[in-house]
């Protein structure tokens, strides 16, 4: 039976932290299925209030007037997200502090009017980062990207990158890692010295061919 999840790594950039104060100014996202293989990936500027935009944010992430003056209006790239969605599949947000995406998306969705796409749940890097941390037994200092990033070797000196697409993708990349660093090693057998067919019963022809 195929699986009824699917998975959308997304990464939002803001005008600033607040929900009251500050606009969406980017948004990116990666769907997958419930094995965490690609279905497709896109990326939005989205038009802000400039007054919306603090000028600390602005410089993160690289706010250029002209650029985002380009950009469509929210309400469209919130029907072309929606309309990106697999149908008949429950759509579960994931990320890197994805909390902070989806509080971001929940408010602007409604504030449009639209349905907004999502489950409730969400599947956060951090959580894995840290669970991955216990097992190991290797201490981290911080719950960040750029730690988890750094720490799977996937990230250099140049750092995070604060762009939507690319930090929804090097969230993806670093998920994977972490989740292979989890998986199951098969048990070992003991060696008994014994030839493991010695012991099989023996198989009755006529048996297995009623």
């Amino acid at each position: 039976m195929a699986s009824e999840f699917a998975f959308a790594f997304m990464d939002c950039e803001f005008g600033g932290l607040d929900l009251e104060k500050h606009d969406i100014t980017e948004v990116g996202v990666i769907l997958t299925d419930e094995k965490l293989v690609e279905q497709g990936e896109r990326q939005w500027r989205v038009k802000a209030r400039p007054e919306r935009i603090s000028d600390e944010a602005a410089a993160i992430f690289g706010y250029d007037p002209d650029l985002w003056a380009e950009a469509p209006p929210v309400r469209q790239v919130l029907e072309e997200l929606s309309a990106m969605m697999p149908k008949g599949k429950v759509v579960v947000p994931a990320g890197q502090n994805v909390r902070m995406d989806v509080a971001f998306l929940e408010r602007a969705y409604r504030n449009c009017g639209i349905p907004y796409p999502f489950d409730y749940h969400v599947i956060d890097l951090a959580t894995l980062f840290y669970t991955w941390s216990l097992v190991a037994e290797k201490p981290v200092g911080a719950l960040s990207l750029r730690r988890a990033a750094t720490t799977a070797g996937l990230l250099g000196d140049e750092g995070v990158a604060h762009r939507a697409l690319a930090d929804a993708r090097l969230t993806l990349e670093t998920f994977r890692h972490y989740v292979g660093r989890l998986a199951l090693a098969p048990a070992e057998q003991p060696d008994t010295g014994e030839n493991p067919s010695a012991n099989s019963a023996p198989v009755n022809s006529e048996a297995e061919e009623a």
